[in-house]
């Protein structure tokens, strides 16, 4: 067993290798992180959107924006739309389960946000409606995602695809571009940046 065990952070540390060695998707994470830099100078907020363990990604990421990462600072406005059961059920049962995302937004979505859309596949249907309804507001839209982007690489505004084939793999390498581009935000706009 204990083989086995070591097999799986062998394969969770190969994915991050190809990661750290993908200069595209380096660049990708950069560019999302100073967009999110500057959203937050012009008070606008970022919103967040998975099923799932992409779900609980959102508001993991939401979480440390809103409350804090590595250091004190006052609150970043940050929003997972996976967080308000009566939001999910009364829109899964009047419009379906498609809606559930792309409804939200379209209430509390401002032009200027960003949404961030979580889903290993990136053929959610959900999250791809949700995209759909934020270019109609003006929201830049980031797809967090893997294997080949899916729908959701083609309609985002930036893809960050993780190159992995696993479901596993993918969200692990997932809540870390998210700390990554929490950490980046934090220190940007409340400390001493990051170099």
């Amino acid at each position: 067993m204990k083989n086995y065990i070591k097999d799986q952070i062998k394969k969770s540390y190969e994915t991050k290798q190809v990661i750290y060695n993908d200069e595209d998707l380096l660049n990708k994470i950069e560019e999302v992180s100073k967009l999110c830099v500057e959203l937050y100078k012009g008070d606008k907020k970022t919103i967040l959107a998975g099923n799932g363990g992409s779900a609980a990604d959102a508001q993991h990421i939401a979480a440390e924006l809103v409350g804090r990462y590595g250091f004190d600072r006052p609150s970043i406005p940050s929003l997972a739309l996976t967080t308000d059961t009566s939001n999910l059920t009364a829109i899964g049962n009047d419009y379906g389960y498609d809606k559930v995302f792309s409804r939200q937004l379209e209430g509390m979505g401002q032009k200027g946000d960003i949404f961030i859309g979580i889903s290993t596949s990136g053929n959610s249907q959900n999250i791809i409606n949700a995209f759909i309804s934020a270019k109609e507001k003006g929201i830049t839209t980031i797809a967090l995602t893997g294997r080949d982007g899916g729908e959701m690489a083609k309609l985002a505004d930036i893809a960050l695809v993780v190159p992995s084939e696993s479901t596993p793999r993918i969200q692990e390498a997932h809540i870390l571009i998210g700390h990554i581009i929490c950490d980046i935000i934090e220190k940007e706009t409340f400390g001493n940046g990051v170099g």
